[in-house]
């Protein structure tokens, strides 16, 4: 026995290098202190400073609301895919996703902690991982939509050229997003193994079942633009609090591809990356570099504690769910209905 796991442990795959918690802790760390070797730390500190601390703490309680309707958006895309979620089961995985985007090396990793957390309470595994891409997927497509919004908005704020490279930008990400649904349903599926051939078709039946709810799906769409728009009007909010005054077009435009940055993997929960990419993306429309990086550090404050609360939120849901109000843990994933899918 000793033999076989000592073998199963050296045949396990090593973490990349970028997924240790060290390196990420790192990147962030080195990301922050260049901004503020280029951008002086004894202004942003003052900038910060003007920000009333109840209007942070405001901010910070509206943050974790407006959350709700990622959870409701989250739950929806899932059930429609057949997963049978509780809206209690899913505060609790949701929330204990947006704590795990706080420690794992991208946005995209909370993903992995939700869904980790819904398997053993859903229907189906295939509609928790079809649901969470789609629903990511959306996340994507509603910040390249704000951000168009913004563009059409400002349309002398940018050249012929930044335009063309913009708009270039958001149909790559269009035909990137078609393809990557249409090849569950291009591919062959008989050419592959068999353990593959069940996934693959366990989620070509969520992605049907879906196909036949767009009303819903679309509604998911719209719901998480208006969270996105929200969070762009907090971090308007806070920069006005500190003395930035710059149209609310050019957050819309910069916020969104900001926070798109933050997707790669490169530090601990995109920290760094959105402040610098914020910086970057509103000097050219004439913001301060101090007072942005105020706004944006302040913004990444409160995210940051709003990850915390939302773990302790998931903690606690978890202890007052009864085993009563878990009716999928503990089952076998093959006595589920929503997992029993022919194999084609």
């Amino acid at each position: 026995m000793t033999t076989v796991t000592q073998n199963r442990a050296h045949l396990a795959p090593k973490p990349k290098f970028w997924q240790y918690p060290a390196v990420r802790l790192g990147g962030s760390a080195l990301v922050l202190a260049l901004l503020l070797t280029f951008v002086p730390f004894l202004q942003v500190w003052s900038a910060i400073r003007r920000i009333p601390t109840s209007l942070s703490l405001g901010l910070l309680g509206v943050y974790m609301v407006l959350h709700l309707m990622g959870v409701a958006k989250w739950r929806i895309l899932v059930n429609v895919a057949g997963a049978s979620l509780p809206f209690r089961q899913a505060v609790r995985c949701y929330y204990g996703g947006l704590f795990g985007n706080v420690f794992l090396p991208s946005l995209v990793g909370g993903d992995v902690v939700r869904a980790a957390m819904a398997f053993p309470v859903s229907r189906s595994k295939a509609a928790i991982v079809m649901g969470s891409l789609i629903d990511r997927t959306q996340d994507v497509i509603g910040l390249g939509a704000i951000a168009a919004t913004g563009v059409l908005l400002l349309p002398r704020s940018l050249d012929e050229q930044s335009r063309k490279v913009f708009w270039a930008f958001g149909g790559a990400l269009a035909v990137i997003g078609v393809l990557t649904i249409g090849t569950l349903f291009v591919l062959p599926v008989r050419k592959f193994p068999y353990k593959i051939r069940r996934i693959m078709v366990k989620l070509r039946c969520a992605s049907r079942s879906m196909y036949g709810r767009w009303g819903s799906v679309l509604f998911c769409l719209a719901l998480g633009i208006v969270l996105q728009v929200s969070q762009v009007a907090v971090n308007y909010w806070l920069g006005l609090a500190c003395g930035l005054h710059i149209a609310f077009g050019v957050w819309l435009f910069a916020w969104p591809l900001a926070k798109i940055s933050a997707l790669l993997p490169v530090t601990q929960g995109g920290i760094g990356v959105r402040e610098v990419a914020l910086v970057g993306l509103l000097a050219p429309f004439g913001a301060s570099s101090v007072l942005t990086a105020a706004a944006g550090l302040v913004y990444e404050a409160i995210t940051t504690i709003g990850g915390l609360i939302a773990g302790i939120i998931a903690f606690l849901v978890g202890r007052i769910l009864t085993p009563h109000a878990r009716p999928f843990e503990g089952v076998p994933a093959f006595q589920r209905s929503g997992d029993r899918a022919p194999i084609e």
